[in-house]
């Protein structure tokens, strides 16, 4: 059984990939005027299994969403956060492809435009070796299976 200390040191090591790259080599927050950092109390990043944070989490079931105002600190962001709007899609056939997460559609104008706007492929790169790095573990390899499955179902009812 994998303890609190194996999955700090996971996702440490995931975060310590992304970095700083964001996906446009400039400020993306500057298009939308920082709009998924406008969080409310009905709305948040999802969390990975057994990830921590300071923030402030909802829970609902098997769902964590960490919570925040806008104004938390950047080192201290969910993995979530750190990929938004993307995500490392477990294909149905084991591999990790990185997407934009449908889910951000109403949030974020870079999933409704990612095919006209310049993204960082070193961004996308990162979070294909984030998905990769997580798919080793067992509990992140479900999650990553569920949400992509999920992504798979606001994509059918979108057409």
């Amino acid at each position: 059984m994998k303890d609190e200390r194996y999955y700090q040191r996971l996702y440490k090591k995931a975060k310590g990939i992304i970095g700083d790259k964001t996906p446009l080599k400039k400020d993306c927050g500057r298009i939308c005027s920082n709009a998924c950092c406008k969080g409310d109390e009905n709305t948040g990043m999802l969390l990975f299994p057994h990830e921590k944070t300071s923030l402030d989490v909802k829970e609902s079931g098997n769902v964590r969403l960490a919570v925040c105002d806008g104004r938390c600190e950047r080192s201290d962001r969910p993995l979530s956060c750190m990929i938004f709007p993307f995500f490392p899609y477990l294909t149905e056939k084991g591999r990790i492809k990185v997407i934009p997460d449908i889910r951000g559609y109403e949030v974020c104008p870079l999933v409704r435009q990612c095919n006209a706007v310049k993204l960082d492929r070193a961004f996308l790169r990162r979070v294909k070796e984030v998905g990769r790095l997580l798919s080793e573990d067992e509990q992140c390899r479900a999650f990553l299976y569920e949400t992509s499955r999920e992504i798979d179902s606001f994509l059918n009812i979108l057409g």
